[in-house]
C-alpha cells in the first residue's frame, strides 16, 4: 500500500473516531466470516459500533487523541469497540460476549477511558462497576430516602404531639366526651 494510500485510510479512521473518548480494544484473530458478522450483529443491537483496523495505521491515525493511549504495545490486528449507552455497558456487553461459546475467538486486549490506558485485566474490572442506569437509581434511591426518613419523623413527631395534648385533655376533662372520640 503506497503512503498516500495508507494516510487516506488512517484519516478515515481518524474521521470515525474523532469524538470517542472512551474504547476497548479487541482481538477478533481466529474468527472466520460468519462468527464475525454475528458478533457485529450483536454488536449493532446493543449500539456499539465495531471497528477492524491494523495496528500500525491505527497508530498513525489516533496519534495525540485520548485513543492513542490504548495503542501501546499492540502488535497484529485489533479492533475498536466503542458506543453503547456508557463504558461501563461497553465493558458488560463485551466481557459478556467474551464468555459466550459462539464467540470463543473475541478477546479484550486493553481499552481506553477518560484518556487513561486500561490493561485487558482493567477492563473486566470496568465490567463489574455498576452501569449509568445503575448508578442513578442508586443516586435516586438515597435522595428518595432522606426526603422519606424526614417526612416519617416530622409526621410521626407531629402524631405523637397530638397524641400526648389528647390525653391531657381527656385526663383534665377539658374537651366533652364527643368531641373526643370524633378527633
Amino acid at each position: 500500500m503506497s503512503k498516500y494510500v495508507k494516510q487516506l485510510v488512517a484519516d478515515d479512521i481518524a474521521k470515525r473516531l474523532k469524538s470517542v473518548n472512551d474504547a476497548f480494544i479487541v482481538s477478533l484473530v481466529g474468527m472466520d466470516a460468519n462468527t464475525g458478522n454475528s458478533l457485529r450483529t450483536v454488536f449493532a443491537e446493543k449500539q456499539i459500533n465495531l471497528l477492524v483496523v491494523k495496528n500500525s495505521l491505527a497508530k498513525r491515525a489516533l496519534s495525540g487523541t485520548s485513543l492513542a493511549a490504548a495503542l501501546g504495545s499492540l502488535d497484529g490486528s485489533c479492533a475498536f469497540c466503542w458506543g453503547a449507552s456508557d463504558v461501563v455497558g461497553l465493558a458488560k456487553e463485551i466481557v459478556r460476549l467474551t464468555k459466550d461459546k459462539n464467540f470463543k475467538e473475541l478477546k479484550i486486549l486493553g481499552g481506553t477511558m477518560d484518556g487513561e490506558a486500561l490493561t485487558a485485566e482493567q477492563s473486566v474490572e470496568v465490567s463489574k462497576w455498576p452501569s449509568r442506569e445503575e448508578q442513578i437509581s442508586l443516586l435516586v434511591g438515597q435522595i428518595v430516602g432522606v426526603g422519606s426518613g424526614l417526612s416519617g419523623q416530622l409526621i410521626g413527631t407531629a402524631s405523637a404531639i397530638a397524641s400526648q395534648m389528647k390525653q391531657l385533655a381527656d385526663k383534665n376533662g377539658d374537651v366533652p366526651a364527643e368531641e373526643t372520640t370524633a378527633a
